[in-house]
């Protein structure tokens, strides 16, 4: 399972406010290569999340993604996409979005957010 209740929730609550520069609230990766996603908003329809897109092609995207889509993708060794079910954050998107973009993707943007949190 891809989305607890509490997180399903908390990002149809972001979604009420599409504008707002949110903070992610799940990251998806994949456990054995390429592509990590953060989730700020999902849509109504209950499958279309918002949020970044790092498939190490040297670009970091801001846009929309699958739901159905990442639970259904086999990324080999009869693996799915998995929740980082450690994942918290208390930077918004937005600064994710700009620190991914210097850092080269998300995996190294999260090295350098997790010691600035630490490090207050």
């Amino acid at each position: 399972m891809l989305l607890t209740p509490a997180l399903r929730a908390q990002l149809i609550a972001n979604a009420a406010d599409p504008s707002g520069d949110h903070l992610p609230v799940a990251k998806f990766f994949n456990p054995v290569g390429a592509g990590v996603w953060l989730a700020t908003m999902l849509d109504p329809d209950g499958d279309t999340l918002h949020g970044i897109a790092d498939l190490d092609m040297d670009c970091v995207d801001y846009g929309v993604f699958s739901l159905a889509e990442l639970q259904g993708l086999d990324v080999g060794l009869k693996l799915g996409v998995e929740r980082d079910i450690l994942f918290a954050t208390t930077a918004p998107i937005s600064v994710w979005i700009d620190i991914a973009d210097i850092a080269g993707g998300i995996r190294a943007a999260e090295r350098i957010i997790a010691r600035l949190e630490r490090e207050g």
